[in-house]
Protein backbone atom coordinates (compact mmCIF):
# COMPACT_ATOMS: atom_id res chain seq x y z
CA UNK A 1 0.00 0.00 0.00
CA UNK A 2 1.09 3.55 -0.69
CA UNK A 3 2.04 5.69 2.28
CA UNK A 4 0.00 8.78 3.08
CA UNK A 5 1.59 12.24 2.87
CA UNK A 6 -0.23 15.37 3.99
CA UNK A 7 1.29 18.59 2.66
CA UNK A 8 0.20 21.90 4.15
CA UNK A 9 1.64 24.78 2.20
CA UNK A 10 1.44 27.56 -0.31
CA UNK A 11 -0.03 27.82 -3.76
CA UNK A 12 1.37 30.51 -6.08
CA UNK A 13 0.80 31.31 -9.70
CA UNK A 14 4.27 31.56 -11.26
CA UNK A 15 5.20 33.81 -14.19
CA UNK A 16 8.59 32.69 -15.48
CA UNK A 17 10.84 34.47 -17.99
CA UNK A 18 13.87 32.73 -19.54
CA UNK A 19 16.73 35.17 -20.22
CA UNK A 20 20.30 35.11 -21.52
CA UNK A 21 21.31 36.96 -18.34
CA UNK A 22 19.69 38.81 -15.46
CA UNK A 23 18.77 42.46 -16.20
CA UNK A 24 20.56 45.32 -14.50
CA UNK A 25 18.53 47.83 -12.44
CA UNK A 26 16.43 49.97 -14.79
CA UNK A 27 17.14 47.73 -17.79
CA UNK A 28 14.53 46.02 -19.97
CA UNK A 29 15.53 42.75 -21.64
CA UNK A 30 13.75 40.67 -24.26
CA UNK A 31 13.06 37.20 -22.86
CA UNK A 32 13.87 34.06 -24.84
CA UNK A 33 10.53 32.63 -23.66
CA UNK A 34 7.98 32.91 -20.86
CA UNK A 35 5.48 30.70 -19.13
CA UNK A 36 2.57 30.92 -16.67
CA UNK A 37 2.39 27.87 -14.40
CA UNK A 38 1.35 26.58 -11.01
CA UNK A 39 3.82 27.00 -8.17
CA UNK A 40 4.14 27.63 -4.46
CA UNK A 41 6.27 25.41 -2.30
CA UNK A 42 3.34 23.55 -0.80
CA UNK A 43 1.68 22.69 -4.11
CA UNK A 44 5.02 21.90 -5.75
CA UNK A 45 6.08 19.52 -2.97
CA UNK A 46 2.67 17.87 -2.87
CA UNK A 47 2.85 17.24 -6.62
CA UNK A 48 6.34 15.79 -6.27
CA UNK A 49 5.20 13.50 -3.45
CA UNK A 50 2.32 12.25 -5.59
CA UNK A 51 4.57 11.55 -8.59
CA UNK A 52 7.12 9.88 -6.31
CA UNK A 53 4.60 7.26 -5.29
CA UNK A 54 2.60 8.44 -2.25
CA UNK A 55 -1.08 9.03 -1.57
CA UNK A 56 -1.23 12.81 -1.09
CA UNK A 57 -3.64 15.17 0.62
CA UNK A 58 -2.81 18.80 -0.17
CA UNK A 59 -4.03 21.69 1.99
CA UNK A 60 -3.64 25.29 0.80
CA UNK A 61 -5.33 28.71 0.72
CA UNK A 62 -6.12 30.86 -2.31
CA UNK A 63 -7.88 34.12 -3.11
CA UNK A 64 -11.22 34.63 -4.81
CA UNK A 65 -9.67 36.04 -7.98
CA UNK A 66 -8.54 34.97 -11.46
CA UNK A 67 -5.38 33.41 -10.02
CA UNK A 68 -7.56 31.47 -7.58
CA UNK A 69 -9.65 30.14 -10.46
CA UNK A 70 -6.44 28.97 -12.12
CA UNK A 71 -5.41 27.30 -8.84
CA UNK A 72 -8.67 25.36 -8.46
CA UNK A 73 -8.47 24.08 -12.04
CA UNK A 74 -4.81 23.11 -11.69
CA UNK A 75 -5.19 21.33 -8.33
CA UNK A 76 -8.10 19.31 -9.72
CA UNK A 77 -6.06 18.27 -12.76
CA UNK A 78 -3.00 17.13 -10.77
CA UNK A 79 -4.86 14.10 -9.45
CA UNK A 80 -4.22 14.35 -5.71
CA UNK A 81 -5.96 11.72 -3.62
CA UNK A 82 -7.58 14.59 -1.71
CA UNK A 83 -7.41 18.39 -1.73
CA UNK A 84 -8.59 20.90 0.87
CA UNK A 85 -8.81 24.37 -0.65
CA UNK A 86 -9.27 27.23 1.81
CA UNK A 87 -10.16 30.64 0.35
CA UNK A 88 -10.55 34.31 1.26
CA UNK A 89 -11.53 37.54 -0.56
CA UNK A 90 -9.20 39.55 1.70
CA UNK A 91 -6.02 39.10 -0.36
CA UNK A 92 -4.90 37.93 -3.78
CA UNK A 93 -3.86 34.37 -4.50
CA UNK A 94 -0.10 34.02 -3.95
CA UNK A 95 2.01 34.71 -7.01
CA UNK A 96 5.66 34.79 -8.02
CA UNK A 97 7.70 36.54 -10.71
CA UNK A 98 10.67 34.39 -11.74
CA UNK A 99 13.74 35.14 -13.86
CA UNK A 100 15.81 32.19 -15.07
CA UNK A 101 19.13 33.02 -16.73
CA UNK A 102 22.55 31.74 -17.76
CA UNK A 103 24.01 28.37 -18.69
CA UNK A 104 23.39 27.03 -15.17
CA UNK A 105 19.71 28.10 -15.20
CA UNK A 106 20.04 30.07 -11.97
CA UNK A 107 16.94 31.93 -10.80
CA UNK A 108 15.79 35.13 -9.11
CA UNK A 109 12.29 35.16 -7.58
CA UNK A 110 9.94 37.80 -6.17
CA UNK A 111 6.94 36.45 -4.25
CA UNK A 112 3.66 38.04 -3.13
CA UNK A 113 2.42 35.44 -0.59
CA UNK A 114 -1.15 36.77 -0.57
CA UNK A 115 -3.64 34.43 1.09
CA UNK A 116 -0.90 31.96 2.02
CA UNK A 117 -0.13 34.17 5.04
CA UNK A 118 -3.64 34.43 6.49
CA UNK A 119 -4.55 30.83 7.35
CA UNK A 120 -6.66 30.85 10.52
CA UNK A 121 -6.76 28.56 13.55
CA UNK A 122 -10.35 27.60 12.71
CA UNK A 123 -9.36 26.59 9.18
CA UNK A 124 -6.59 24.30 10.44
CA UNK A 125 -8.99 22.73 12.95
CA UNK A 126 -11.24 21.77 10.04
CA UNK A 127 -8.23 20.06 8.40
CA UNK A 128 -7.37 18.01 11.49
CA UNK A 129 -8.83 14.70 10.19
CA UNK A 130 -6.59 14.88 7.10
CA UNK A 131 -3.50 15.62 9.18
CA UNK A 132 -4.31 12.87 11.71
CA UNK A 133 -4.37 10.05 9.16
CA UNK A 134 -1.05 10.91 7.48
CA UNK A 135 2.14 8.87 7.80
CA UNK A 136 4.23 11.94 6.91
CA UNK A 137 3.32 15.61 7.28
CA UNK A 138 5.38 18.08 5.22
CA UNK A 139 5.39 21.86 5.76
CA UNK A 140 7.44 24.85 4.58
CA UNK A 141 7.69 28.51 5.68
CA UNK A 142 5.56 30.12 2.96
CA UNK A 143 2.59 30.36 5.33
CA UNK A 144 1.97 32.17 8.61
CA UNK A 145 3.90 30.55 11.48
CA UNK A 146 0.82 30.20 13.68
CA UNK A 147 -0.77 27.84 11.16
CA UNK A 148 2.48 25.92 10.57
CA UNK A 149 2.93 25.34 14.30
CA UNK A 150 -0.67 24.19 14.62
CA UNK A 151 -0.28 21.66 11.81
CA UNK A 152 2.95 20.29 13.32
CA UNK A 153 1.37 19.99 16.77
CA UNK A 154 -1.52 17.97 15.36
CA UNK A 155 0.87 15.75 13.41
CA UNK A 156 3.09 15.08 16.46
CA UNK A 157 0.09 14.28 18.62
CA UNK A 158 -0.93 11.63 16.10
CA UNK A 159 2.62 10.24 15.66
CA UNK A 160 3.11 11.31 12.04
CA UNK A 161 6.67 11.81 10.80
CA UNK A 162 7.11 15.58 10.40
CA UNK A 163 9.34 17.35 7.88
CA UNK A 164 10.04 21.10 7.90
CA UNK A 165 11.55 22.63 4.79
CA UNK A 166 12.50 26.10 6.13
CA UNK A 167 11.91 27.94 2.85
CA UNK A 168 11.45 30.67 1.96
CA UNK A 169 13.29 31.70 5.11
CA UNK A 170 11.56 33.52 7.91
CA UNK A 171 12.80 33.81 11.48
CA UNK A 172 11.69 30.86 13.63
CA UNK A 173 12.15 29.90 17.27
CA UNK A 174 14.41 27.01 18.20
CA UNK A 175 11.32 25.41 19.75
CA UNK A 176 9.95 24.76 16.27
CA UNK A 177 13.16 22.90 15.36
CA UNK A 178 12.68 20.58 18.34
CA UNK A 179 9.15 19.67 17.18
CA UNK A 180 9.98 18.23 13.77
CA UNK A 181 11.55 14.88 12.94
CA UNK A 182 13.52 16.15 9.93
CA UNK A 183 14.76 19.61 8.91
CA UNK A 184 15.73 20.22 5.25
CA UNK A 185 17.40 23.63 4.74
CA UNK A 186 19.45 24.59 1.71
CA UNK A 187 22.81 26.37 1.92
CA UNK A 188 21.32 29.87 2.32
CA UNK A 189 18.72 28.81 4.86
CA UNK A 190 21.39 26.97 6.84
CA UNK A 191 23.43 30.17 7.03
CA UNK A 192 20.40 32.20 8.12
CA UNK A 193 19.53 29.63 10.80
CA UNK A 194 23.05 29.26 12.18
CA UNK A 195 25.22 32.18 11.07
CA UNK A 196 27.68 29.58 9.69
CA UNK A 197 28.99 30.39 6.21
CA UNK A 198 29.14 27.37 3.95
CA UNK A 199 32.53 27.16 2.22
CA UNK A 200 33.39 23.45 2.21
CA UNK A 201 32.26 20.09 3.58
CA UNK A 202 33.73 20.79 7.01
CA UNK A 203 31.71 24.01 7.33
CA UNK A 204 28.53 22.16 6.32
CA UNK A 205 29.14 19.60 9.05
CA UNK A 206 29.77 22.36 11.61
CA UNK A 207 26.52 24.03 10.60
CA UNK A 208 24.69 20.72 11.03
CA UNK A 209 26.14 20.40 14.54
CA UNK A 210 24.91 23.91 15.30
CA UNK A 211 21.41 22.98 14.20
CA UNK A 212 21.52 19.88 16.40
CA UNK A 213 22.47 22.11 19.33
CA UNK A 214 19.38 24.20 18.58
CA UNK A 215 17.25 21.05 18.89
CA UNK A 216 17.01 19.68 15.35
CA UNK A 217 16.97 15.86 15.52
CA UNK A 218 17.71 14.91 11.91
CA UNK A 219 18.89 17.26 9.18
CA UNK A 220 19.42 17.17 5.44
CA UNK A 221 21.33 20.23 4.19
CA UNK A 222 20.87 20.46 0.42
CA UNK A 223 23.71 21.99 -1.60
CA UNK A 224 22.57 21.84 -5.23
CA UNK A 225 25.24 20.38 -7.49
CA UNK A 226 27.35 19.48 -4.41
CA UNK A 227 24.73 17.00 -3.18
CA UNK A 228 23.49 17.05 0.41
CA UNK A 229 24.49 16.16 3.95
CA UNK A 230 22.34 13.85 6.07
CA UNK A 231 23.13 14.35 9.76
CA UNK A 232 21.80 12.99 13.04
CA UNK A 233 23.21 12.73 16.55
CA UNK A 234 25.24 9.63 15.64
CA UNK A 235 26.53 10.05 12.10
CA UNK A 236 26.91 12.17 8.95
CA UNK A 237 26.37 10.83 5.44
CA UNK A 238 26.99 12.63 2.15
CA UNK A 239 24.30 12.13 -0.50
CA UNK A 240 25.55 12.58 -4.09
CA UNK A 241 24.11 14.88 -6.72
CA UNK A 242 22.92 12.93 -9.78
CA UNK A 243 23.82 13.80 -13.39
CA UNK A 244 21.56 16.41 -15.01
CA UNK A 245 21.34 18.85 -17.92
CA UNK A 246 19.75 21.84 -16.16
CA UNK A 247 17.27 24.11 -17.90
CA UNK A 248 15.51 25.62 -14.85
CA UNK A 249 16.58 24.98 -11.23
CA UNK A 250 13.57 26.80 -9.71
CA UNK A 251 11.74 23.77 -8.33
CA UNK A 252 14.64 21.44 -7.50
CA UNK A 253 14.33 21.82 -3.74
CA UNK A 254 10.61 21.23 -3.87
CA UNK A 255 11.06 18.12 -5.99
CA UNK A 256 13.60 16.80 -3.49
CA UNK A 257 11.40 17.41 -0.46
CA UNK A 258 8.26 15.95 -1.99
CA UNK A 259 10.04 12.80 -3.18
CA UNK A 260 11.78 12.48 0.19
CA UNK A 261 8.45 12.61 2.02
CA UNK A 262 6.90 10.05 -0.33
CA UNK A 263 9.71 7.56 0.15
CA UNK A 264 9.65 7.89 3.95
CA UNK A 265 5.86 7.38 3.91
CA UNK A 266 6.44 4.24 1.83
CA UNK A 267 8.75 2.77 4.46
CA UNK A 268 12.21 3.76 3.24
CA UNK A 269 14.82 4.92 5.73
CA UNK A 270 15.99 8.53 5.50
CA UNK A 271 19.19 7.73 3.59
CA UNK A 272 17.31 5.69 0.98
CA UNK A 273 14.68 8.42 0.72
CA UNK A 274 17.33 11.14 0.33
CA UNK A 275 19.09 9.24 -2.47
CA UNK A 276 15.81 8.88 -4.35
CA UNK A 277 14.97 12.53 -3.68
CA UNK A 278 18.32 13.58 -5.11
CA UNK A 279 17.73 11.61 -8.31
CA UNK A 280 14.16 12.92 -8.54
CA UNK A 281 15.39 16.53 -8.20
CA UNK A 282 18.07 15.97 -10.85
CA UNK A 283 15.40 15.11 -13.39
CA UNK A 284 13.24 18.07 -12.31
CA UNK A 285 15.79 20.71 -13.37
CA UNK A 286 15.50 19.50 -16.96
CA UNK A 287 12.01 21.02 -17.21
CA UNK A 288 10.90 24.68 -17.22
CA UNK A 289 8.76 25.75 -14.28
CA UNK A 290 8.59 25.00 -10.58
CA UNK A 291 5.68 22.52 -10.73
CA UNK A 292 7.05 18.98 -10.73
CA UNK A 293 7.20 17.16 -14.08
CA UNK A 294 9.40 14.26 -12.93
CA UNK A 295 8.03 10.71 -12.84
CA UNK A 296 8.92 7.88 -10.49
CA UNK A 297 10.34 5.87 -13.38
CA UNK A 298 12.62 8.73 -14.46
CA UNK A 299 14.03 9.02 -10.95
CA UNK A 300 14.76 5.29 -10.80
CA UNK A 301 16.49 5.49 -14.19
CA UNK A 302 18.58 8.44 -12.99
CA UNK A 303 19.66 6.50 -9.90
CA UNK A 304 20.78 3.67 -12.16
CA UNK A 305 22.84 6.12 -14.23
CA UNK A 306 24.93 6.99 -11.17
CA UNK A 307 25.42 3.30 -10.41
CA UNK A 308 26.66 2.80 -13.98
CA UNK A 309 29.15 5.69 -13.64
CA UNK A 310 30.48 4.32 -10.35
Amino acid sequence: MKGKVCVFGSFNLDITAILERFPMPGESLVAKSSKISAGGKGANQATAALKAGANVHYIGKIGEDDFGYFARRHLKEVGFNAVTILSSPERATGNALIYVAGDNAENMISVDPGTNMIVTEEEIKKCEPAIKCADVVLVQLENNLSAINQVIDIARKNKAFTILNPAPFQAIDDELLTKVDLLTPNETETYLLTGQKITDKASVERAADSLHQKGAKQIIITLGAQGSLLSDSLSKTWIPCFPANPIDTTGAGDAFNGALAAQIANGKNIKQAALFGSAFAAVSVEYIGAACMTTYEQAVERMNMLNDIQ
